[in-house]
């Protein structure tokens, strides 16, 4: 038995359904994704709240909602291939699984990336690929992809990623001029070299520190 099942069951209604979030897909894998083994140990039994929560090196697990709001923006099929920028502790990754084929899922920081990959194979999420690296750049050695996401907050959209997207693929990003409050953009490419976006509204993020987005200081 999952002692924590109730407390997902309640969490898609409250938190997801009732702000609003419909696509049935989404909100069966945020049911079944065991979001307490993405925490670290001393603050799973906050596992299921409404907020983010750290963990570690001035990184955070997202909000479940924006997780949710992120994954539906994408649309993704059960064939995509969806790249996953910004690990953190996996979670998000885990939800990404089990909504298409494939998720490559890069983070920067060494630790946490071995640790999401001890998440997920502890929770049983098997078409995920954690690489160590600057998310920044994509990963052009599985682009292009049907979906990219990333989780956290960049100055400008990086050029790199619009490129590693397919024509028709999808990438959800927060922008902001600001380190601590953007917008939640999704830009579709429409055909080469041509794109067209939306504003998904307020959103805050940490940095996204990279080549092509903040410097490191």
């Amino acid at each position: 038995m999952d002692p924590f099942a109730a407390e997902r069951h309640q969490m898609v209604l409250v938190q997801l359904e009732r702000r609003g979030l419909k696509d049935a897909r989404v909100l069966e894998a945020m049911r079944f994704v065991p979001r307490h083994l993405f925490v670290p140990d001393e603050q799973r039994c906050d596992a299921y709240w409404d907020g983010p929560m750290s963990i570690g090196h001035g990184q955070t697990i997202s909000q479940p909602y924006i997780v949710a709001l992120m994954a539906e923006a994408l649309q993704l099929r059960d064939c995509s291939v969806c790249l996953d920028v910004g690990t953190g502790s996996g979670y998000a990754a885990a939800v990404l699984s089990k909504l298409c084929a494939h998720v490559v899922s890069i983070e920067r920081f060494s630790l946490l990336a071995e640790t999401a990959r001890n998440n997920l194979v502890t929770a049983g999420f098997e078409n995920v690929d954690v690489i160590c690296g600057d998310g920044s750049l994509g990963y052009r050695a599985k682009a292009p992809y049907d979906a990219i996401t990333v989780a956290a907050g960049a100055p400008f959209v990086p050029q790199e990623l619009k490129e590693q997207l397919k024509p028709g693929g999808r990438l959800v990003i927060p922008v902001g001029s600001s380190r601590s409050l953007q917008d939640l953009i999704v830009v579709r490419r429409v055909s080469d070299g041509t794109y067209e976006s939306k504003n998904f509204g307020k959103v805050a993020f940490v940095p996204f520190v990279g080549a092509q987005a903040w410097p490191e200081h």
